[in-house]
């Protein structure tokens, strides 16, 4: 009596998947969208409001840049009134005054670059070497304080600390110097500006850094200090290279903002002596716009700011990615 066997497959061989009736078997397909919102809609909600806040507060007034290609009167429609094509666009371009209000947001933005991005990362790394938690607890407190200050108190602050008759120029007058008049001058506004900036933004900008170094690895720590590197080599070869990616991340969203001065303080700290020097773009808009009722000259304004900032955040990304590898998309 005959037997039927069947041969095992070959070791290291593997057998072909199944065959249906209309051929071979197809791997299982990905849960569709509404099946994933059906199962995590509870966190799919808290993208609710932000997404909300975007579309109210950020895409639906791009539609008012219109106003810039037409004639816009107050009272008529909101849409402008006439189509005048780059009338506006032709008139702030061969403005002189326009020229000397985007040079002077060049040098703010630039200075507040050069000094406001690396202090946190400093500050960051110092406390990060700090080994009494205490300390580095007040440190951390007295450093963080300022940012939760309004910038018309920080403004205030500033300007009654540089007044003539303030505690700066008292400092001064007991070295034997004459008083100076900080506020009015404009070659002193963007040192006072630059400063105002870092004393208020520099504490609250090292949280992320501090919280990209808990992230890196005690281990490399160790393999550093066992092949002798020192507590600077340590920072340099293992620390930093640690939080680059945050480190370029800020950098490529700071150089996004590049064109966007603060607007609020230096609405506060300026005067009509300062203009040369302190004026810029965003307010220079704002007396042009609101104070002059020019609606539609300032909209052609603010959309040649806005080309330059998408310009200047994606030309970092781009840099980014083919320089160092990390990009925001």
């Amino acid at each position: 009596m005959s037997t039927s066997t069947t041969s095992a497959p070959p070791p290291g061989t593997q057998e072909p998947p199944p065959k249906t009736r209309h051929g071979p078997a197809r791997p299982p397909a990905r849960p569709g969208w509404r099946r994933a919102l059906r199962r995590d809609w509870q966190l799919y909600s808290l993208a609710v409001l932000p997404l909300l806040f975007f579309v109210v507060f950020r895409y639906l007034p791009m539609i008012g840049n219109v106003i810039a290609f037409r004639r816009f009167e107050p009272g008529g429609s909101i849409f402008g009134e006439q189509w005048v094509g780059l009338r506006y666009v032709r008139m702030f371009l061969t403005d002189p005054t326009f020229w000397q209000v985007f040079r002077n947001t060049l040098w703010l933005g630039g200075l507040t670059l050069v000094f406001c991005f690396p202090i946190p990362i400093v500050l960051a790394l110092l406390l990060n070497e700090v080994r009494r938690r205490s300390l580095k607890r007040f440190v951390q407190s007295v450093s963080y304080l300022p940012h939760f200050l309004s910038i018309v108190i920080v403004a205030g602050i500033t300007m009654q600390m540089l007044a003539t008759d303030g505690p700066v120029n008292h400092i001064l007058g007991w070295v034997g110097h004459d008083p100076i008049r900080f506020v009015q001058e404009p070659e002193w506004f963007r040192t006072i500006y630059v400063g105002s900036e870092i004393w208020q933004t520099a504490g609250w900008g090292t949280i992320l850094y501090l919280a990209a170094l808990t992230t890196i690895d005690e281990e490399l720590y160790e393999a550093a200090r066992i092949d002798g590197a020192n507590r600077w080599q340590q920072i340099r070869h293992v620390t930093l290279p640690g939080i680059r990616p945050t480190m370029i991340t800020l950098l490529i969203l700071n150089i996004g903002t590049f064109m966007a001065v603060g607007f609020e303080k230096v609405l506060l700290l300026y005067n009509p002596l300062t203009y040369p020097t302190a004026d810029v773009i965003s307010t220079y808009l704002y007396r042009t716009g609101v104070e002059s009722n020019s609606f539609s000259y300032a909209a052609a304004i603010g959309l040649f700011e806005a080309i330059i900032g998408l310009v200047l955040i994606t030309s970092a990304n781009q840099l980014s990615r083919r320089t160092v590898g990390t990009s925001l998309w």
